[in-house]
């Protein structure tokens, strides 16, 4: 039997992109089907500036119409501090999820901030995290390299997981942000970061093309990378990306190949498709 892998499923990514608003009561429809799948953590929305993300500015009132259960924790984006101490209230929020771009030029494009700056924020949110018994994860936005020339390589985004393990983050994914990712790149940061920090989750959020997103999967589990972030049907990205033809890795896509490795997934597969389908009816 191979390891088990951890499974974040992302609706969150998924809607903030959307066009047309969804609903709340879709929305709480929706993130209650997937929570009766038994996923390990569900990104179900934002604490984030309505004006920059409209689509989720209702996460205040659908938190307390979700079904809970004891084996899917909730995680929540935020952008800033002050999205934090917003969150942190909230005793249904195991998670605080900040994007922390290495590209200077993203990281002012998607927060406002430089990368200086948002370390500082990272250090806020981290107290605050402490203080309230949450944990908070980390994102490292164009971990794989980055379209705005700014300078990349696998050593600077290895680097960066040293200075946030520092600052005592335990969880932290290496984001794909918009699909660059190569196998060989892959390979050299998960063979170099797993080993090297033990104490760390290290984990994956992979945007793809449909044509890539299995080798992007299976070299970073081969790897030693064992978490996850997926949507169902592949929908989302990052909109302050602007690559419309980038989405996230299909979880059907994960469990299908789960499936095919012998990897063990702990999910009800009948709500799963239920799932899927009211995914089919909200995204189009």
């Amino acid at each position: 039997m191979q390891k088990g892998i951890t499974l974040i499923e992302c609706p969150r990514d998924a809607m903030q992109g959307w066009k047309h608003f969804i609903p709340t009561e879709r929305k709480v429809e929706y993130l209650n089907a997937l929570l009766k799948v038994g996923f390990d953590v569900l990104d179900f929305g934002s604490f984030v500036s309505a004006k920059a993300i409209p689509q989720l500015a209702d996460t205040k009132d659908v938190i307390p119409q979700l079904q809970l259960n004891d084996k899917t924790k909730l995680l929540a984006i935020i952008a800033n501090t002050r999205g934090a101490e917003d969150a942190v209230v909230y005793d249904e929020i195991h998670y605080l999820g900040f994007p922390f771009s290495i590209s200077e030029t993203f990281q002012l494009r998607n927060t406002n901030k430089t990368i200086a700056e948002s370390l500082k924020q990272v250090e806020e949110i981290q107290n605050l995290c402490v203080a309230k018994s949450k944990e908070l994860v980390i994102y490292i936005s164009m971990g794989f390299g980055n379209p705005y020339g700014d300078e990349y390589n696998a050593e600077t985004a290895i680097k960066w997981v040293g200075k946030l393990s520092g600052m005592g983050i335990k969880t932290i994914a290496m984001a794909d942000t918009v699909g660059v990712a190569k196998p060989e790149t892959i390979e050299y940061i998960y063979k170099h970061l797993v080993p090297e920090f033990t104490d760390v989750n290290i984990g994956a959020h992979f945007h793809s093309t449909a044509d890539t997103w299995e080798e992007k999967i299976q070299t970073a589990y081969d790897n030693g990378c064992l978490r996850f972030d997926s949507a169902m049907k592949g929908i989302g990205g990052c909109p302050m990306a602007e690559d419309e033809l980038v989405g996230n890795i299909a979880t059907e896509n994960i469990v299908n190949w789960a499936a095919r490795k012998n990897i063990p997934l702990q999910l009800d597969m009948e709500a799963f498709d239920k799932a899927w389908q009211m995914a089919a009816g909200i995204f189009i």
